[in-house]
């Protein structure tokens, strides 16, 4: 029994405090911390990456779940069966054998298992790994089998020839039983005698059909003809049906034990039994390949739970490894690269609308992807914490890696959108105008392009139709209509109002701006700016500093205990950008680069422009200064 833990000790991360599990009383001590301060209470057996056998034996009810009364019960056995309870938290690959405990009928069991297991793999450092217990089974099974096969040695009247014997015997056993009851109830009354043999009805009902000496009506009549001598004849009057197994039976058993006969008498059939009975016997004593040795099974589970105990707890009570980014968790299936980046929270999905629906109030940005390797499929949702997600678009493709390096096709097919960073957040209005302005211009150049269109194939059709209608005599051409003065007048005057309405609109931005003093502009201008990516960027920082991992976890079948929070510097973390390697040789030399613009010369022709609005404000009186 270990002694409760005088001092608990906790690490901050994600927002919140997590338990530390660094040495075997702390695994040990579990059970006394209050489940409140555990992150997992029951996570899946499926879709993380942990040693599949090492969660059946934590799975005690096979339900699925491994939960947190299973954990405490895994820890409690692996705390009895140890006499050094210290090799829990050495980070060995199984259990060595000075630490299991022997002073039980457990314990020793286990450690007999143990020796045995040491003697069969040849090991001199006296720990059983856990591919030396998992071999445990096999070797027990052979062990077994080579005394079994050693047993039936003594067990063989005939030789190599038993077995073929056995099965002559066994192939008529119930049928010569059954002869030599009939012929004990003609004994006992002759009027049995007539009824037990086959009745004429049952001949003329074989008349009209097409024989064979197997047919399943001449295999029901009697072996032989029933009588009360009991007398059982080998080489004629035999059923026959059964006349080729009859042969066998004389030729591999009945002459190499009782000698040439023609007739077998109950005594004697019973004397062939009872000699190859040890050969039967021995036959259902062979090991069963499942059968399980006594302790190999708990020498497996011992050695799996000083492997794997504690490096288990700290991916269920803690989430150590992913929040120290010493390792991945086991949630974490891999990593996908795409669009420039690469994506290190990635997990299992089974159904994606299913798993969206609750997976949304993680306020995270999941890009849900189909993983295809060969014949083999996969579901992952990745979470995009850095970069922005303009290019994240369905269809798009990338390349994920799994945790064992195996890489597989992904295309997305379903995205969750929310806030990735702030600088996504500010630039956000500006892209979502300039996108909107472009889409307008595009649908009104459409629209203006079908509308040209129309109106040249209208005046081909009716060119067309002028051109094939012959000139009548004497009647003049139609003149080409004239110029209209007055269509062209509003036209101008139209595009004078709106250009009139633009100058208007300008001369007020610039006199607001010049109606202020010179240093106050430059915080117009950034209230201006702030104005607009202001509420975008508020909102995109609340958002950021309330992800939470528990719903993207939740939605896969897990019992998050805690907000799982992932801030900004965190979630930065989680996805590489891009970058050039250190020391890079860098070539800013583009032979396909887009002709420079003059833009120093339209910004000074701005500037020139604003410049003289202001000064003819100023000359009219309109400025303040």
């Amino acid at each position: 029994m270990h002694s409760a833990l005088q001092k608990w000790r906790f690490f901050r991360a994600g927002g919140f405090d997590q338990v530390r599990l660094d040495t075997a009383e702390e695994l040990l001590s579990i059970g006394e911390l209050d489940q409140k301060l555990w992150l997992a209470l029951s996570c899946p057996v499926k879709g993380i990456v942990f040693d599949a056998r090492t969660l059946s034996f934590l799975d005690s009810d096979a339900d699925g779940q491994v939960r947190a009364p299973e954990l405490l019960a895994a820890v409690k056995w692996a705390g009895e069966r140890l006499a050094d309870t210290s090799v829990l938290a050495n980070k060995l690959a199984g259990v060595p054998l000075e630490a299991i405990r022997q002073d039980d009928e457990e314990g020793l069991a286990i450690y007999t298992a143990a020796k045995e297991t040491l003697a069969d793999a040849g090991a001199t450092d006296k720990l059983i790994t856990v591919e030396m217990a998992s071999q445990a089974q096999t070797h027990f099974v052979e062990r077994a089998l080579k005394a079994w096969e050693a047993a039936g040695a003594a067990v063989l009247p005939l030789g190599d020839g038993t077995a073929a014997a056995y099965a002559a015997l066994q192939a008529v056993s119930d049928k010569i039983d059954d002869w030599f009851v009939r012929c004990d109830l003609a004994a006992f009354d002759q009027r049995a005698s007539e009824a037990l043999n086959a009745s004429g009805d049952a001949f003329a009902l074989l008349n009209p059909l097409s024989l064979k000496s197997d047919s399943e009506g001449i295999s029901a009549m009697p072996l032989a003809r029933v009588d009360a001598n009991g007398c059982l004849p080998l080489d004629r009057g035999i059923n026959p049906a059964w006349a080729g197994r009859m042969a066998a039976l004389q030729a591999q058993v009945v002459q190499p034990l009782l000698g040439q006969r023609s007739e077998l008498r109950l005594s004697e059939w019973t004397g062939l039994k009872a000699s190859l009975q040890a050969y039967a016997d021995w036959l259902q004593s062979k090991p069963d390949p499942a059968a399980e040795g006594q302790g190999v099974r708990a020498l497996e589970k011992l050695a799996r739970y000083v492997r794997d105990l504690l490096v288990f707890a700290n991916n269920f009570v803690a989430f150590r490894d992913f929040y120290t980014r010493q390792g991945s968790a086991t949630f974490q299936l891999g990593t996908l690269y795409l669009d420039g980046r690469s994506a290190e929270l990635c997990v299992a999905v089974n159904d994606a609308a299913k798993h969206a629906a609750l997976a949304a109030l993680a306020r995270i940005c999941l890009v849900y992807v189909d993983c295809v390797r060969g014949t083999e499929k996969m579901a992952v949702a990745a979470a995009f914490t850095a970069g922005d997600a303009d290019q994240l678009i369905v269809g798009r493709n990338g390349v994920f890696y799994d945790r064992k390096g195996q890489d597989w096709n992904a295309t997305i097919v379903k995205m969750i959108e929310h806030p990735i960073s702030l600088r996504q957040a500010f630039w956000s209005p500006y892209k979502r105008l300039a996108r909107m302005v472009s889409e307008q211009l595009q649908k009104l150049a459409a629209a203006k392009s079908k509308e040209s269109d129309d109106r040249m194939a209208a005046v081909a059709q009716d060119v067309s139709k002028k051109a094939s209608t012959p000139v009548a005599a004497g009647k003049p051409q139609a003149v080409q209509q004239a110029f209209d003065v007055g269509k062209f007048a509003g036209i101008f005057a139209a595009i004078g109002l709106a250009v009139g309405a633009l100058g208007t609109a300008l001369a007020s931005v610039l006199t607001g701006l010049f109606n202020l003093r010179w240093w106050q502009i430059p915080l117009a201008l950034i209230g201006v700016v702030l104005l607009i990516s202001g509420p975008a960027v508020i909102m995109a920082w609340f958002k950021l500093r309330s992800r939470n991992l528990g719903p993207i976890l939740d939605a896969n079948g897990w019992a998050i205990n805690a907000r799982a929070r992932i801030n900004i510097p965190f979630g930065t973390s989680l996805t590489q950008l891009a970058q050039l390697p250190a020391n890079a040789e860098r070539s800013l030399t583009d032979p396909y680069a887009e002709e420079k613009k003059p833009w120093l010369a339209y910004s000074v022709l701005v500037l020139a422009l604003v410049a003289g609005a202001g000064l003819a404000l100023w000359r009219l009186g309109l400025l303040p200064f």
